[in-house]
Formats: C-alpha cells, structure tokens, sequence
C-alpha cells in the first residue's frame, strides 16, 4: 500500500521530506558497485544488500526510498565493455520491489528516478533519447511508483527531455541537476535551467551530486529565484555530494584528481551536515537529502537538525545522543568534556596528512556533449585508448 499521503501533498503542506543518501558510493564502498560503470546490477545480484542499505537510510529518517536505478538504462548497461548480465527491465523492476517494501517498513514514498545517457553524450536524437527513458518508465508505471525524478543532467536539454517523458503518467515529477552554480556544462545558468525545467512540467527543481552540500544549496537558491522571476511556481529539492568541494569547476567533484577512490579525506562529518539542513531549509528548500558519499549517518544529522520542525526524530537516534550527548557516559573525563553542541559545531577537524595540500587543482578538460572525445562505444575501451588518455593527462 502507498502512503497515504504523496509528495506533492507533503510539500504543499510545509513538510520538510528527507531523501535518502547516494547508492552507488555506498555499494561500491561495501563491495557490490563497480567504479567507473557505477551501474546498479546489484538490486539483482544482490538484493539483501540494496535492502539493507536502505533500511538504514528509512531508520536514519529518510521518508523517500529511491529505486536504486541510477544508470541503469540499456545504453549504459553495456557502455564501454560493461557486460549486460541483466537487461535494464529486469534491474529497475527489482530496484523498485526493494523499495517498496523497505518503504512500507514505514511512512516513506517510492520514486522511481532515471539519469543522464550515454546516448545523449553521442549525440543521438531526441526521439532516440526519449526512448531510453520510456522505456524505464514503462516499468515504474507498472510497479506504481509514488512519484518519479529525473536526476543528474549535467545537460539542461536532456533533462527537459527526461520531464516531458516522465510527465505523462501524471505522476508528480521531479528533476535534479548535477550542476552549480556555473550552471550546466553548456553554461545555462541555474535560473534558467529551473525555469525550463518547470516549463516542462517539473512539480519540484533542484542539484544533486558534483558539489558539497553549500555549494548546492546556493545553486537552488539561484533556481528559486530564477522560477520566482519568471512568474512560476515550484518546489525545490537538494541532494549534494558529502564532500567538501571549495575547489571544483564546473563540472564539479568528477574533475578532482581524487575521484574517485582518494576523496574520503573531504568527508563531511554529522556536524557539517547540521548546518548543511539549516541553510537548506532557511533557504525555502523542503526536499532535503543527499547524494555520493552520503551514509545514514549523514541523513540521521539532518534529520535530527530538523527534528523540531518535522516533530519527529529518527529512530536511529535512540543510539545518538544529540550533540554528542552520550558521551556523557564516556569512562574517560576529557571525552566526557566534550558532551556539549558548542565543542562539536566549532571543531576544525584535521586530516592527520603531514604535508597534505588543502585543495587540489581539477584537471579541467573542459570537454562535454558535441565534443569527440565523449563520443560513446559498446566496445571496452582499448589500450591504445587508455595510452591516448595517459599521456593528455600528462600534459594538464
């Protein structure tokens, strides 16, 4: 049984809806992800492992279970010399089971989301395109998702494209681009960019991925007052990266040579995320959630931030005491000191990295859609390839 109340509902009202954490960070990290394709093969080669990763996030305070479908279009599937050991169908419609029942477990919706492809980085056609994503909403139609997002679009045209696809099973429809501040790759500015999204018939706008949480927040501010300008009506939605990223380009965290397996010294800490949920909602921002990097942890942060406003708190808090409050019971007194919000919202964390530089320079390549180099190939990319790619980054 669906919730008895939606997300167009919850928002309307003034709720503050916590999404859930980024999926394919997580698995990857746990075992079960590989890098690079970042394809969610997982929900069916290994279900327990979705399942569980989201009933921690419901317990952390989620109330949105995405479908872990990220990626999981034909065309991708079997990008690059991926092997395709389940079509696309087969993986969104077992995403969509986990979730649902994960959600049932409590007062949580079910949206099913599709992403970028790599067919609209080879320049296919629209007709082409759109294919992609009907063919993945044919399976959220007949699993009655609660609403659908079309998330990260580093491209704001094919993001309009993934709305007008997803808009007609009148379902409300979300759309979030993994872009900042900058604007999208194409240099369409966050106004812009929300407002041909609501145009197209997006109920809620907003970024995920490719930026740290205020990085992100200042873009859907941008979005907000783009949307607002231009006489229209929205509501917005965050879903950042858990790292800092002061100094990331435009394309974001992916241009940082620690992409992306030596990015875990830029994590954020619970702390950060307490002020990361209190500039998003000081912002207007009611969907509040998170992307890579983010664990339950992170969304158990925010949730406790807006305990207050939501009148709820998490059931994993009954093992967090707020603002480190269960140190209280520490053996040791110097731990036990530092049981107050003050020591933890002015901590300054260090990396324990002697001689660790604190931002790195992004390798800038400034290549996107129409360009040769994102030309996309079935075939596994070849070493002659690979000795191409070393030697340009060689020279940057």
């Amino acid at each position: 049984m669906a919730p008895a109340k939606g997300i167009l509902e919850r928002l309307n009202a003034g709720e503050v809806v916590i999404g859930d954490g980024g999926f394919v960070f997580a698995l990857e990290k746990r075992g079960y992800v590989k890098a690079g394709p970042w394809t969610p093969e997982a929900a069916t080669e290994h279900p327990e492992a979705v399942r569980q990763l989201h009933r921690e996030f419901l317990r952390a305070g989620s109330n949105v279970m995405q479908t872990f479908t990220f990626y999981a279009s034909d065309d991708k599937l079997e990008n690059r010399g991926n092997k395709m050991t389940y079509t696309g169908a087969q993986i969104n419609e077992a995403a969509c089971d986990l979730a649902r029942q994960v959600a049932n477990e409590g007062d949580a919706l079910v949206a099913g989301g599709v992403s970028q492809t790599p067919s609209y980085l080879s320049c296919k056609s629209e007709a082409d395109v759109k294919a992609i994503f009907k063919k993945q909403l044919d399976v959220f139609t007949k699993k009655n998702v609660d609403f659908l997002i079309a998330e990260y679009f580093e491209h704001v045209e094919e993001a309009v494209w993934a709305v007008e696809v997803l808009k007609a099973t009148g379902k409300p429809v979300a759309a979030s681009l993994c872009i900042g501040p900058e604007g999208d790759m194409h240099g369409v500015s966050p106004a812009e960019c929300a407002v041909r999204l609501v145009k197209a018939g997006a109920q809620i706008v907003g970024v995920n991925c490719h930026f740290d949480p205020l990085t992100c927040v200042k873009a859907v501010k941008m979005m907000k007052e783009g949307v607002e300008k231009a006489g229209l009506r929205a509501h917005y939605m965050v879903q950042p990266l858990a790292y800092h990223t002061p100094d990331c380009n435009c394309q974001g965290f992916i241009d940082l040579p620690e992409f992306p397996f030596g990015l875990e010294p830029r994590i954020l800490t619970r702390w950060d995320m307490h002020k990361y949920a209190r500039e998003a909602y000081n912002a207007g921002i009611r969907f509040i959630g998170g992307c890579c990097g983010f664990e339950p942890y992170h969304i158990r942060a925010v949730a406790e931030e807006l305990a207050a406003e939501r009148k709820i708190v998490p059931p994993g808090s009954e093992k967090h005491g707020m603002w480190g409050a269960g140190l209280e019971m520490h053996t040791k007194p110097w731990v036990r000191a530092r049981a107050r919000r003050d020591y933890w919202e002015n901590l300054k964390p260090a990396s324990g990295r002697p001689l660790c530089s604190s931002m790195s320079d992004p390798d800038s390549w400034g290549v996107t859609k129409g360009d040769a180099d994102l030309m996309q190939q079935k075939e596994a990319t070849s070493k002659q390839q690979l000795k191409e790619l070393f030697d340009r980054s060689k020279s940057h």
